[in-house]
């Protein structure tokens, strides 16, 4: 094979074999415009009409001795993160033009199918040139897939409306096309941009990504992320019989899982195929329903890169990101999350399964959303896949007067700017999406102070884009939850802007529950006001208690295990020299550090357990808890385990069997408790005549007993008592209503299974003796 030509040669060979399009009167061109990657020559036919021209971009030419033009096609997964071919095929490729083009509209951002071709249209207010880039599947003679490349320049004066650039692209494949953008623009680094026409970027308005297939591949961990479209399916078949659950927000008890983590371990029992995938979650609804829970709350389903953290040398370079929070895109489920590899398609399917048999089980599907940042990190270390290329500007927080511009509320590298209107839009037009393609019935937002900062990063008291979720006709139906904080210290506990629709994470239930329950001084009032709904915080307006998402545990911080086995965080295995995660977690090892054979240290950790998760599943409000407490799940003291695929986040389906007739029986009989009597789930807060507290002493410093009970109109009282002395303690139990005697429900002190008799035990006397750190439930019945 003769050496590779020079431009110029190549131009000539195209030039003498290139034939007249349809239009009269075009020619040939050929350019190495400015802002565009080495080596990489467009040819086309531009029209003398000034029409649309229908360009091929030919990254790299061979000429073979029989003088035959060919093209180097690129297969998608063996490019590298900055788009340059690094597996490929070469192929013969013919320079009839294949397909024509027409200016497109403007809307809807995305791709979108017209009558007459496929439309692409993108946002970008500062690029001065936009290139549409096609990757068209072709399959060769032992029926592998390749992709040829072909590039299509925009026109500013007529492929540009407005701030937005598109195309309508006719006689394209009605799906399997991957597609992406180069973008140029003014090269100001001080004025913001971030433009770079060498890196093909992601459609922010994807609905779909074709990236790496299976999860955690390193054959393929510098694989390219582009978008793609399908056409051709039918519409999903959700069911003639299907319906939403509709669950009463005050009914919920929330679930925090990771789809993942849920199945991936090799003792879930799956099939290999399916592990770690949406159908994985099919198979273990029973498991959901036998313990009681009736929504799920994922972890980040948005699609991420699990191997972001080993694109350069670091400390970190040796974990996987398995939580997710560092989304790609947001439109897009996460595709590694398919069976069997399946790619894009197969996981909007299948996420679609999943939601469909939750619903049809009766729970609700919250998602986990990350608008506050991206995973596009900071300008010393960048990873460059989408917004930064489009338009910095417009989609992030900056401050051009500091040298390091981009604003970092999110303690990730930078702040998506969700408040302007276009990013606004983008949120709106995501989440609602979820909504109507998926069935999602809600969703909590991390970091949600972000959403309440301007573009300057300024606190906001009206923040249009939470107004616009709580107004908006499409989310009417949605839970909306904030996690009211953000690492630039905004912290909103019970004072999130909230149009009485949003409810909080409430961090301040979490914080005060750990501390009385473990001993600590001074407790007593705030874990009162905790359990009674925190009215402190929410009764304002027309908020309801349900609004408090109440939880002890959750995915950020230590398992329900390891809250009361370390005092301290152990997370060595990070790589961040300690430096990672909560130095508060309001803990107690219960007398030793980590595992231990001492019999009476264990079976005081694990009434400790009972007694958080009985606290939590009677206050009023929504209770959330995590995924694998039902069991003891451990992390070993890692209390920021977010880039760990291994067991220390897998839920461990043999340990659940071991604990099914004791932990897991003792969780789920509280569970279904709850959802059996309405005083444990009000919707007004409590008055005088709801609740009684067997009390008078609040101002007594020392103690750590409390007891109260629960009126109901059925006369069916509730009479409660925790203790977190360290000796026993004499309760005086009130009388019960009239004809009614108190029966033992819960004593955590007792081993199972009398630590839980739903029918009740009876032959209460009037002194009750609860045991050191433990509680108890009376339930007054005939």
């Amino acid at each position: 094979m003769d050496a590779l030509p020079s431009g110029r040669q190549v131009l000539n060979t195209i030039l003498s074999s290139t034939s007249r399009g349809p239009n009269g009167g075009a020619s040939p061109v050929f350019t190495n415009a400015s802002c565009r990657a080495p080596n990489h020559f467009v040819v086309g036919l531009r029209s003398s009409k000034n029409q649309v021209a229908r360009y091929r971009e030919i990254p790299i030419y061979e000429v073979s001795r029989s003088n035959s033009i060919k093209c180097m096609t690129a297969e998608v997964y063996g490019q590298n993160a900055q788009g340059t071919a690094v597996e490929a095929k070469i192929s013969e490729m013919s320079l009839e033009p294949f397909v024509d083009v027409s200016p497109g509209q403007p809307f809807p951002l995305g791709v979108s199918e017209l009558e007459n071709g496929i439309n692409f249209a993108i946002f970008s207010q500062h690029a001065s040139s936009v290139t549409l880039c096609l990757y068209i599947p072709e399959r060769d003679k032992s029926q592998k897939i390749d992709y040829r490349i072909v590039e299509f320049n925009l026109n500013t004066e007529i492929n540009k409306s407005g701030d937005r650039w598109h195309i309508l692209v006719k006689d394209l494949p009605r799906s399997g096309v991957l597609y992406g953008y180069r973008i140029c623009g003014p090269q100001g680094w001080k004025e913001g941009h971030r433009y770079d026409s060498s890196i093909v970027l992601l459609d922010p308005y994807a609905k779909l990504i074709e990236g790496r297939r299976m999860f955690g591949d390193t054959t393929r961990k510098m694989s390219k992320f582009l978008g793609t479209y399908d056409f051709t399916s039918l519409p999903f078949d959700w069911g003639p019989n299907y319906k939403l659950p509709s669950i009463p927000e005050k009914d919920l008890v929330i679930y925090e899982m990771n789809v993942r983590a849920f199945t991936a371990d090799e003792s879930s029992g799956l099939d290999p195929d399916i592990r770690g995938s949406y159908l994985g979650v099919i198979e273990k609804i029973p498991h959901l329903l036998e313990l009681g829970v009736n929504a799920v709350e994922l972890l980040p389903v948005f699609e991420f890169d699990e191997f972001e953290f080993q694109r350069r040398p670091n400390p970190r370079d040796h974990m996987i990101n398995t939580w997710g929070y560092s989304t790609i895109n947001f439109f897009a489920p996460m595709s590694r999350y398919a069976s069997s590899g399946g790619g894009p398609l197969a996981a909007s399917q299948e996420f679609k399964e999943m939601v469909k048999a939750l619903h049809n089980a009766g729970i609700e599907v919250i998602l986990d959303v990350v608008y506050n940042h991206t995973n596009e990190a900071d300008d010393e270390h960048p990873y460059t896949t989408s917004f930064r290329g489009i338009d910095n500007k417009v989609y992030y927080m900056l401050d051009l007067h500091n040298p390091v511009q981009l604003l970092n509320f999110s303690g990730c590298g930078n702040t998506l700017n969700c408040n302007h209107p276009v990013v606004m839009e983008l949120v709106l037009d995501s989440l609602k999406h979820w909504v109507m393609e998926y069935h999602v019935d809600g969703f909590r937002f991390d970091l949600a102070s972000v959403l309440c900062r301007g573009t300057d990063g300024t606190p906001l008291s009206v923040p249009p884009l939470i107004k616009a979720i709580a107004k908006d006709d499409v989310l009417s139906r949605c839970k909306i939850i904030s996690e009211p904080w953000d690492c630039g210290g905004l912290y909103l506990v019970g004072s999130f802007p909230n149009w009485d629709r949003w409810a909080e994470w409430n961090g301040k239930y979490r914080d005060d529950i750990r501390k009385f329950i473990k001993g600590d001084q001074g407790m007593k009032g705030s874990f009162a006001t905790r359990l009674a709904g925190s009215s402190d915080l929410f009764q304002v307006n027309k908020r309801k208690p349900y609004h408090s998402i109440n939880f002890v545990i959750a995915h950020d911080g230590f398992t329900l295990y390891d809250l009361v086995a370390y005092n301290f965080k152990h997370n060595d295995a990070n790589g961040e020299g300690g430096r990672d995660g909560s130095n508060d977690n309001f803990s107690w090892n219960c007398g030793v550090e980590g595992e231990s054979s001492d019999p009476y240290v264990n079976a005081l950790r694990s009434r400790q357990m009972k007694n958080f998760h009985l606290a939590l599943m009677i206050s009023q409000g929504t209770p959330m808890m995590l995924m694998g407490d039902e069991y003891g799940h451990t992390r070993y003291g890692n209390n920021n385990s977010y880039g760990h695929d291994t067991f220390i986040n897998h839920f461990q389906w043999k340990q659940l069997e071991s604990k099914k007739q004791l932990q897991f029986r003792f969780f789920s009989e509280v569970i279904k408790f709850r959802h059996g009597h309405p005083a444990l789930a009000q919707e007004k807060f409590l008055e005088k005549g709801d609740i009684t507290w067997h009390e008078s002493n609040w101002d007594n410093y020392e103690s750590k007993f409390l007891a109260f009970t629960l009126h109901d109109r059925d006369q069916r009282d509730l009479y409660l008592a925790f203790n977190a002395h360290d000796y026993f303690v004499e309760a005086v139990v009130p009388s019960p209503p009239n004809k009614r005697k108190w029966y033992r429900v819960v004593d955590t002190n007792l081993p199972s299974p009398d630590d839980f008799v739903s029918e009740g035990v009876p032959g209460i006397k009037d002194i009750y003796n609860v045991a050191p750190y433990s509680s108890i439930l009376l339930e007054a019945k005939p």
